[in-house]
């Protein structure tokens, strides 16, 4: 272009541009490969249930043993769980070899596995069904969004949340939340189906393809930790660090135990920014932050891993977690506690009697965004 219109504000837009443009490239990039090894592997293995030489040896153990193996050879996502899923990944999208084939052939040293590469997978029907193509599965979708897709037992149902999923460009949580919302039944009852389609799309989250990189099958893929890739803002990460420092300070028998603490709960991770072990009170403490204004779903949510924590962590012992929420909304935070349904009025008592007062922690919340506000500016 010519000097006179090279000025500092176009110099800062296009390097914002290119950067935004090579980010998404690479999430993208990184998106396709995962989709296409989770295919290949669930591939392999229904070949090999089928083909297999020595399959009778193991039977319905396949998966477990396979499992164990893979993990003791330091591979992620695969316990028998998730290659069972992989194994229905393959079988649901079988039009995905066109796409996998050449990255099998690639990957190919020595005697093959698999010796007729070149044949479509012998469990896809002679008369497809009605689909869409292997190479918009993989490009326009993440693996996450594939995962709740062939949870749908119906083919025309899962294609018509495919196309609207592509259409729309929706996030996972969408999709989730359109699937929830019954929009093919409302869809197929609906006499102006195009209307519907408009005012769906109209208010649908869209997926930002830069952002996902957060998706946890991606951060496991790439061998990142949990903390690397899940703090959104450099404020909520400062507050944190405050936070833990100043439970600790306090000498109430707060015993730091994890940050960013991943938790499975049926097919969803859930994440707690900070779990303690309280030495006093003998139970686990769960810290939720969040950055913004409170909400009954930000207390389920910590209610619901309280829960979990309840069932699955609690030993001989132990007394029932408790989960702490902190919601702040500019400068007025609000402290809210989780009991897990504890119907013990003398107990509960005992807990708030130990733990930090909730003017104690509003106070000190409304401090540190003040001071991190001010080193930001």
């Amino acid at each position: 272009m010519p000097a006179k219109e090279l000025t500092f504000g176009r110099l800062v837009d296009s390097i914002q541009q290119v950067h935004g443009e090579m980010a998404a490239q690479a999430s993208k990039a990184v998106n396709v490969s995962l989709t296409l090894r989770n295919w290949i592997i669930g591939y392999y293995i229904r070949e090999y249930e089928q083909n297999g030489a020595d399959r009778a040896e193991y039977g319905e153990k396949l998966l477990l043993s396979l499992s164990k193996k893979l993990i003791h050879s330091g591979l992620d996502r695969v316990s028998d769980r998730e290659l069972r899923r992989y194994r229905a990944f393959a079988t649901t999208y079988p039009q995905i070899w066109e796409s996998a084939t050449p990255k099998i052939k690639v990957l190919e040293t020595g005697q093959s596995l698999i010796s007729e590469l070149d044949k479509k997978p012998i469990w896809e029907s002679p008369t497809p069904k009605l689909q869409v193509p292997g190479k918009q599965l993989v490009e326009k979708l993440s693996f996450t969004h594939l995962t709740e897709l062939i949870k749908i037992d119906e083919n025309l149902k899962r294609v018509f949340y495919e196309v609207e999923c592509i259409k729309g460009c929706w996030s996972v949580r969408e999709l989730k939340r359109q699937i929830g919302s019954l929009y093919y039944e409302r869809s197929g009852l609906s006499k102006n189906k195009e209307k519907l389609a408009e005012m769906v799309h109209s208010g649908a989250e869209a997926a930002e393809p830069k952002l996902a990189i957060r998706d946890p099958y991606i951060f496991e893929f790439l061998g990142l930790k949990s903390k690397e890739v899940m703090g959104e803002y450099d404020l909520e990460d400062g507050l944190l660090d405050k936070l833990q420092e100043f439970l600790l300070e306090l000498g109430h028998g707060f015993c730091f135990e994890d940050r960013q603490k991943r938790i499975l709960i049926g097919d969803t991770y859930g994440f707690v920014d900070l779990v303690f072990y309280h030495r006093i009170l003998k139970c686990h403490i769960l810290i939720d932050l969040k950055m913004e204004k409170f909400s009954h779903e930000n207390i389920g949510q910590l209610n619901t891993y309280v829960s979990w924590y309840k069932q699955n962590m609690m030993t001989e012992g132990d007394n029932p977690p408790v989960g702490l929420l902190l919601c702040t909304q500019k400068e007025h935070p609000l402290v809210e506690y989780a009991l897990a349904g504890m119907d013990n009025n003398l107990f509960v008592s005992k807990y708030q009697l130990e733990l930090p007062q909730i003017e104690q922690l509003q106070t000190f919340l409304e401090e540190q965004i003040k001071e991190l506000n001010a080193h930001a500016q």
